[in-house]
């Protein structure tokens, strides 16, 4: 398995420009929200629902996200997981009150693609991840990363 240092890396080449680098660092996390967002609102069969009625399939792809980024990175890996929860405290409450959350997320993932399209278009390259879809997995981590560093934290 590759090590996070050349996923990164690699994924970096492709983000040079500052207006993409910029765009990718908020789009990123809007379109992991709205995926989740997506996710969370597939409905469920009732035996499931009355079994855990706090349960949402959304869980289930965060827990197999983090494992995937524990196996790269253990610090990177907890920084995910401290995103993940508010991103799934956020759909929570949207859903609490009672607001359709797949519009909104739908939504949301239209404009964040466009903007990474955007930024891609100001890189002049295309996406990391027509190279390898492993890369779509790869770009939270790189958002995360730039963080770190920001913050002088090794991971």
């Amino acid at each position: 398995m590759r090590p996070v240092d050349e996923w990164l890396a690699e994924y970096a080449r492709d983000h040079q420009n500052p207006v993409n680098q910029t765009l990718h660092s908020v789009c990123v996390p809007l379109i992991v929200w709205s995926l989740l967002g997506l996710v969370w609102s597939i409905p469920l069969p009732e035996p499931i629902v009355s079994r855990a009625p706090e349960f949402n399939p959304s869980m289930l792809v965060v827990a197999g996200l983090l494992l995937y980024y524990l196996t790269l990175s253990a610090p990177l890996a907890l920084g995910a997981t401290v995103f993940a929860s508010v991103m799934l405290l956020v759909l929570y409450v949207l859903d609490g009150l009672g607001l359709a959350v797949w519009p909104i997320a739908a939504t949301v993932f239209v404009i964040a693609w466009v903007g990474q399209f955007v930024g891609h278009y100001f890189e002049g390259r295309r996406p990391s991840f027509l190279q390898d879809l492993r890369f779509l997995l790869i770009g939270p981590l790189w958002v995360l990363a730039k963080l770190y560093r920001r913050l002088g934290l090794a991971f």
